[in-house]
């Protein structure tokens, strides 16, 4: 970055003074954001790492127990059916700050919205997401409020209302969209589909005999639901991750560019300080050597 001289070298320097103190402000806030988060993202960590075995076991199950049971009538949760409306859940933060973090599943919503031949409603988690959407998408419901007392029964309580309208046909897929955690700089936009639930090709599945109490339908009719909770639960649980480690990062590259800067205003600062010096000194002996010669 280049700076210039001022015609006025005083009010030139003070207002450099004014710079310098003024990013050193800054790197106070963004240093002090960088260690809230790096802080925030341990607890964040330890949360979905726990989650994400359970969340595995119950879908691996689910589809061990579907392989001997023909699902067909069993659960209006595994059915295909023609498709006319699409829920899509969206998950973001309340707070910016974080980098392409809210601006990445934002433009994957718009990017697969776009494509969309369905009706669309959103369900927003996040106030980022809402505030973007509001007045160009149906709003289907606004869980930003969930951040404050976040738990699974949160999720599992506005996950039986899209159960619910998901069972009386008022839109046939649901699909979430956050942030997959991947580590502290590095967060992957995913697109999962939620309902139907859509099982993975097992191997060794078929030819497996099991027992069953009180049978496999009554099994899969108490699993799949709780699978389904689950796995928004754990996208909420990705994103929070994903926030704060995304928050870490910027706020980590923001103390740096910041520092950076301060280095060459102070850089600055000191060669029109003695540059300023020096015409003074230049003035002083001009003045004595005119007053030698008068």
């Amino acid at each position: 970055m280049n700076f210039k001289f001022s015609t006025h070298r005083m009010a030139n320097l003070k207002e450099i003074r004014g710079r310098i103190t003024s990013i050193s402000s800054t790197m106070q806030i963004t240093s002090a954001m960088k260690m809230v988060s790096a802080a925030k993202l341990k607890k964040a960590t330890d949360a979905i790492v726990m989650l994400r075995p359970y969340s595995e076991k119950l879908q691996e199950i689910i589809e061990n127990v579907s392989s001997t049971t023909d699902l067909e009538g069993v659960s209006t949760f595994t059915a295909e059916r023609e498709v006319k409306k699409v829920l899509y859940i969206v998950v973001t933060s309340n707070k910016g700050l974080a980098g392409a973090f809210n601006s990445s599943v934002i433009k994957e919503l718009n990017n697969v919205v776009g494509n969309s031949q369905h009706e669309v409603e959103i369900l927003s988690v996040g106030k980022k997401v809402f505030d973007a959407v509001k007045r160009t998408r149906k709003i289907y419901d606004n869980q930003s409020a969930i951040f404050d007392g976040m738990s699974f029964q949160v999720v599992s309580n506005f996950m039986e209302n899209v159960m619910k309208d998901y069972k009386e046909e008022k839109f046939d897929k649901v699909f979430v969209i956050y942030n997959k955690f991947i580590n502290a700089a590095t967060q992957e936009v995913k697109t999962e589909q939620v309902l139907p639930i859509a099982m993975s090709e097992r191997e060794g599945n078929t030819n497996t005999d099991y027992l069953f109490e009180p049978n496999a339908a009554e099994i899969l009719n108490v699993l799949i639901p709780k699978s389904i909770k689950t796995q928004v639960y754990k996208a909420i649980l990705d994103s929070i991750a994903s926030e704060h480690g995304a928050r870490m990062t910027a706020m980590h590259k923001a103390t740096d560019n910041a520092q950076a800067l301060k280095n060459e205003l102070v850089i600055f600062y000191n060669k029109a300080r003695q540059a300023a010096i020096t015409n003074e000194i230049l003035e002083i002996v001009s003045g004595a050597e005119a007053l030698k010669n008068s």
